[in-house]
């Protein structure tokens, strides 16, 4: 059998913005996306594991429980029950995350080596790669083929004439192919959800790689998004509350028994979550994206 490809764990460049640099960090380091929310580690929880919520999960603890009427009254809910409920909703919202979540990192390439590990928070939401990519571009040495190809196809269409866009992403997509043909143009694969594999393999340890994934951000978050996840949040919530109160109908009181509401906190709960679907797919939802590169 052929011996395994090695495995790089690259050295951050870049990440943010186009001018963020941060030379010497690996592309997983944590203290780079502290604020960042690791979909790794939504739904993951068990009832043995100590329960430790960040800043931005305690936010949305405080608004369930005073939502819930805490702490005028009794809410019979544990940290690790609201904790199931914020995941079920930042699942929900990550999973249908717009393009204003989009992230970029970099980082350049070995020679020879072709196989990069990625952090989970990267490869579970990579979206593209920019690899060896080349936008329209023409070879400077006359006789090469991708620029008769080029010539020729103008020079036989459109030398006197206009041409339009489907011409134009016709033409780009022969172009991409050519690249393709000739190992100019760049590919990539993700294999076992977090290896990066990128082809034609470098030949350069200069190349640059480009990620764009996609990530919820709790430093950045929209406060339009942030309260979804909050009232989402409520609503799971609602029903692990309802699930727990419908036990019992009255409980013993010296009043002659207080009535509890179980069966309408689910009701609510199952309403309010379908709401907020319908919301999140029709109003929050990326819309289709067509690119031509």
């Amino acid at each position: 059998m052929p011996a395994a490809a090695p495995r790089v764990d690259p050295i951050l460049l870049g990440t943010g913005d186009t001018f963020g640099t941060y030379g010497g960090n690996r592309l997983g380091d944590t203290d780079i996306y502290s604020t960042a929310i690791d979909a790794s580690k939504l739904n993951i929880t068990t009832l043995a594991d100590p329960i430790e919520l960040t800043t931005f999960e305690e936010t949305i603890r405080d608004f369930v429980l005073a939502r819930l009427g805490h702490p005028v009254v009794r809410v019979e809910l544990t940290d690790y029950q609201i904790k199931t409920a914020i995941d079920e909703a930042i699942t929900d919202l990550d999973y249908h995350a717009p393009m204003w979540t989009t992230q970029f990192a970099s980082f350049q390439t070995s020679a020879g080596i072709n196989a990069y590990m990625l952090p989970m928070h990267i490869a579970y939401n990579l979206t593209y790669v920019v690899y060896k990519k080349s936008l329209l571009s023409i070879q400077n040495m006359a006789g090469s083929l991708e620029f008769d190809f080029f010539i020729k196809y103008f020079q036989d269409n459109f030398l006197f004439s206009n041409f339009s866009v489907s011409d134009f992403y016709l033409l780009q997509s022969h172009l991409e192919m050519i690249r393709k043909v000739l190992g100019q143009e760049g590919t990539w694969d993700l294999v076992n959800g977090n290896v990066l594999y990128l082809y034609p393999t470098p030949v350069l340890n200069s190349q640059t790689c480009i990620l764009v994934f996609r990530a919820l951000d709790a430093a950045t978050l929209h406060p339009y998004y942030r309260n979804w996840i909050q009232r989402y949040a409520l609503a799971a919530a609602k029903g692990i509350l309802g699930e727990i109160r419908g036990k019992y109908t009255t409980l013993p009181s010296p009043g002659g028994g207080a009535q509890l509401n179980g069966k309408d906190l689910t009701q609510q709960s199952m309403q309010e979550k379908e709401k907020l679907k319908e919301e999140l797919l029709f109003e929050i939802e990326e819309p289709p994206v067509f690119t031509m590169f």
